[in-house]
């Protein structure tokens, strides 16, 4: 006895020390990660080179411009983001074209390996996964320089992408985006943001002067508001001499002008907007509290705020997710968090999605939730949890740190270079985290709440509805006051304690009847006493993941017509349902401090559970595993909740114009009434029904034996054997199995040709064009298929967009299916101006013909299968290609290791494939061309 007080004595002593240590230490730096290497050239260029394997042999490069649309001049308004366009159209060392066509010969796509963005402070640029051959990170570096400093902004290619641009703008017009124009003033108290968006005006793009462009681009675009960045399979120390050797001969600027910071000034009273559109029938409502946020290098205290601030927003999270679990909550959904509002401040907010009608009753609802918390902080249960779940993820983050994606690195190093954020080492960060957290106590956190939820710097931004009773600023400011003079207020109570996820159920552990190994694959079959087959495969690319997933046929191809709208939200029902004894409120907590996760699917063929856990919690996932199968949970409280949500969606998707579109070209080739091919209204939803949902998972889940599981990852066999033979090999089985029935839809007509017309306020045409014929299936007809598509996207690419500049972009979709028929089908959709649809219609189908006829450039061809080695090569540092690997192998039939699967195929496609396969799939085809046209 006395030992056992010495050493918790000891733990005490330890723990007051630690906590001690950090309280008395504030003000000390965060500790930073060393292996990020960081440097700042004597022109003011900042570098940062990170070695990681994550992905073999690749590397990414970002430039990141401290740049945005609020440096624009009036005459400039879209200036910043055009010029991001412009750095794909001519460099010094890349003249027109040259560095998409460079990268993507080496096996790189545009839009998803290459690609930018522009923000209102920042401006984005980035090569991922380009293999790290030595010619490579040479010509990587180079487009990085010339990014830099050397475009060459000619006045051909700056007249070319005016179109582009215009298409952009038009394609991304909504009701939602004009309501978010409406608003800015607000959200940003009437500072320059408000007057920014980074599209810019269409009058500047469509006129402005080619100086204006090229002014913009000699202020802003200079080295000492530039960083690079280097993420990947390379040589540090290598990479540092490039970078000094290359960048620092990019002259430094003499007098630049000031990179200003736009501050936005403080308000007493609440600002307030009301913003509608006709295109928006349902409300919503932002609430926000502006705060100062700091640009200071970060200390301890810092990152004890942090702590702080998070777990409010968590612990709020977890009381409105209670609150919208109820039937009558007065809200569909309702957000609180702590983030960003500008480069210079932070806002403590609250989203809303009221319900029709109920704005009134759901502000005054969400406030209160504030509110009591203001009034009575968190209960110690809450925290515990909360400090619990912390825990666990620096844990899990931890043990996955050589694991982290090159787009996860660079935000760390994106928020060290923009905001001073430090890039702490995560391990160290966690040493003090844990003494923090110790040392917390609810006055702590109530006090933190106190100082975010201010009556100053208040702002509310209302999505109002034509008609209905909208919440006016007057309503607004009454409401406020009376919650927060509201002493009937009580404080939460959290009655959850003590509970596990299988309390009360009697497990009657089974055996594991057979093993055996595939060499092939590296793969472990069990079958176990019950009749369910397990296929498992350790692998540990990915540190500390595991993931599962069972697999039966069937799907909704079993199902009767009249059962299929249910069918389409049983998942939902049944996830928001909670598992077992718990509803989905209790089962969060039960599952406090632990990384594992479960979901169901019913699709049209197949029905399936997947998991994911990190490798401590296996069982946990094998528990939820067991428990989807013997003791599902159906909450008749989560199906009304759902059904509001549904109906609140029907009035959302009125008079959008984007749904309307969907609307009707369904109606075009399925007609209005096609028991498969719904359209969602307020009879769709009537037939959705709770007793329905319920039998339809009781009959596609009935017999687990009927599914082919599969285990992939961070665990050891001896591990899982008895773990199977517990959770999975102990639930109830029979021997019935079931194959899935033809269930495809043909269109009204073999050939459809429809240009439908709708009112819209931002005039815009949508085209949608399809060929589909049969064709048998095999992986060689696959491969092509999807090369015929990849090569569409750069024809249509260098057509419609860069010579006509009239969309933004055409998506192509070209797919060989196996089952339910075996089809191929060549789908190409783009939106435009309605002038031009003629034009662009003609040029698609003769490019299609063209291709037919054999006119396909082999470089097109080279790109692509040299795009599908890389990312084949790629794919394998990854578990889910182990997980890929199992599955076509025990339920397709194919080995993806097998080169003659895959590489032999890609090596020897040739351009008379594409040809045949483009000819085969047109001739005699079936088609159809709609087309959406603004109504006058």
């Amino acid at each position: 006895m006395k030992r056992k007080m010495n050493r918790n004595l000891l733990h005490l002593l330890v723990v007051v020390f630690c906590f001690s240590a950090t309280a008395q230490n504030l003000n000390q730096p965060l500790p930073v990660n060393t292996k990020i290497k960081k440097g700042i050239l004597s022109n003011g260029l900042t570098y940062y080179i990170y070695n990681t394997d994550v992905t073999k042999n690749a590397a990414s490069y970002y430039i990141i411009q401290n740049v945005g649309s609020v440096l624009e001049n009036d005459d400039q308004q879209g200036l910043a983001h055009f010029l991001e366009h412009m750095a794909f159209n001519g460099t010094e060392n890349f003249e027109g074209k040259g560095i998409l066509n460079t990268l993507q010969k080496e096996g790189a796509v545009f839009g998803k390996d290459i690609n930018a963005y522009t923000s209102f402070d920042e401006t984005v640029y980035n090569m991922n996964n380009i293999p790290t051959t030595p010619e490579l990170i040479d010509t990587c570096l180079l487009v990085l320089h010339d990014w830099s400093n050397y475009l060459l902004l000619t006045d051909e290619e700056i007249d070319a992408e005016r179109g582009v641009i215009k298409e952009e703008w038009r394609t991304r017009q909504s009701g939602r985006m004009r309501i978010l124009q409406q608003s800015l003033p607000t959200m940003f108290n009437h500072t320059i943001y408000a007057e920014r968006l980074p599209i810019g005006l269409m009058d500047i793009v469509d006129n402005f002067e080619y100086k204006a462009l090229r002014d913009f681009y000699h202020d802003w675009y200079r080295t000492d508001l530039q960083a690079i960045v280097i993420v990947g399979d390379v040589d540090v120390d290598v990479i540092e001499g490039k970078i000094k050797n290359l960048f620092s001969k990019i002259p430094k600027v003499e007098n630049p002008k000031e990179r200003f910071i736009v501050n936005i000034p403080d308000n007493k009273d609440m600002l307030f907007n009301m913003a509608m559109d006709k295109e928006v029938t349902t409300a919503q409502i932002s609430f926000g509290i502006r705060h100062p946020k700091s640009l200071k290098d970060e200390t301890v205290a810092d990152l004890k705020e942090a702590l702080m601030e998070n777990m409010i927003t968590s612990m709020f999270s977890d009381r409105i997710k209670e609150i919208t679990q109820k039937p009558d909550a007065p809200f569909l959904g309702a957000w609180i968090s702590y983030g960003n509002n500008s480069r210079s401040t932070k806002a403590f907010s609250t989203t809303i999605s009221p319900k029709p009608n109920e704005q009134h009753k759901a502000f005054k609802a969400a406030l209160e939730e504030i509110n009591r918390a203001v009034k009575h902080g968190f209960t110690k249960e809450e925290m515990d949890r909360t400090i619990i779940q912390f825990k666990n993820y620096y844990e899990t983050q931890i043990s996955k740190e050589d694991d982290k994606a090159h787009g996860a690195i660079v935000s760390i190093i994106q928020k060290n270079y923009l905001e001073n954020e430090t890039m702490t080492d995560i391990a160290k960060e966690y040493e003090l985290a844990k003494a923090i957290m110790t040392g917390l106590t609810p006055k702590d956190i109530h006090h933190k709440l106190k100082q975010l939820y201010t009556d100053k710097n208040r702002f509310l931004t209302v999505t109002g509805v034509e008609g209905h009773n909208n919440l006016t600023k007057e309503a607004a400011l009454d409401i406020i006051e009376a919650v927060e003079n509201d002493d009937s207020l009580i404080a939460y109570s959290d009655g959850f304690s003590g509970k596990t996820l299988m309390s009360d159920l009697d497990i009657s552990a089974g055996k594991i009847t057979e093993e055996s190994f595939n060499e092939s694959i590296g793969a472990t079959t069990f079958v176990l006493s019950n009749g369910i087959t397990v296929h498992y495969k350790f692998a540990d690319k990915n540190k500390n993941d595991v993931k599962l997933n069972a697999v039966s046929y069937g799907g909704t191809s079993l199902l009767e017509d009249a059962y299929l709208p249910s069918a389409n939200y049983t998942s939902i029902v049944v996830q928001r349902s909670g598992l077992g004894d718990y509803s989905a409120t209790d089962l969060s907590k039960v599952l406090a401090g632990k990384t594992a996760s479960t979901g169901i699917n019913i699709s049209g063929l197949t029905e399936s559970i997947s998991g994911s856990s990190v490798t401590k919690d296996v069982e946990t996932m094998l528990q939820m595993v067991h428990l989807r199968f013997v003791k599902p949970r159906f909450d008749q409280d989560a199906f009304k909740v759902l059904v509001g949500n549904l109906e609140n969606y029907v009035i959302r998707r009125s008079n959008d114009i984007n749904e309307k579109i969907k609307d009707s070209v369904t109606i075009a080739l399925y007609g209005k009434n096609h028991p498969k091919k719904r359209l969602f209204t307020k009879e769709y939803i009537s037939e959705i029904s709770f007793d329905k949902i319920k039998e339809i998972y009781l009959d596609r889940f009935n017999n687990a034996s009927d599914f082919e599981f599969f285990i992939v990852g961070d665990l050891k066999k001896e591990t899982l054997k008895p773990l199977l033979e517990k959770y999975i090999a102990s639930i109830p089985t029979n021997n019935n199995t079931e194959a899935w029935k033809d269930n495809s839809v043909e269109w009204i007509s073999k050939s459809i040709d429809k240009d439908v017309y709708l009112k819209m306020e931002d005039p815009k045409s949508s085209v949608k064009i399809a060929y589909k014929n049969n064709l048998d299936y095999s992986l060689k007809n696959k491969l092509i298929a999807q090369a015929t598509g990849d090569i569409l996207k750069l024809r249509f690419t260098e057509t419609l967009r860069e010579q006509e500049g009239g969309t933004y972009g055409a998506g192509v979709f070209v797919n060989l299916s196996k089952k339910p028929v075996e089809e191929a089908m060549i789908y190409v959709s783009f939106d435009c101006n309605p002038d031009k649809v003629d034009q662009l219609v003609a040029i698609v189908h003769n490019e299609l013909r063209k291709i037919a006829n054999g006119d396909i450039n082999q470089v097109d061809l080279d790109k692509t299968t040299t795009n599908y080695l890389k990312e084949r090569q790629q794919q394998q540092d990854y578990n889910r290609y182990d997980m890929r690997l199992l599955t076509n192998f025990f339920r397709e039939g194919y080995n993806m290791n097998n080169p003659e699967n895959f590489e032999n195929i890609v090596n020897n496609i040739m351009i008379n494939d594409i040809q045949e396969f483009t000819k085969k799939v047109l001739e005699n085809a079936d088609t159809y061309e709609v087309v959406i046209k603004p109504k006058n």
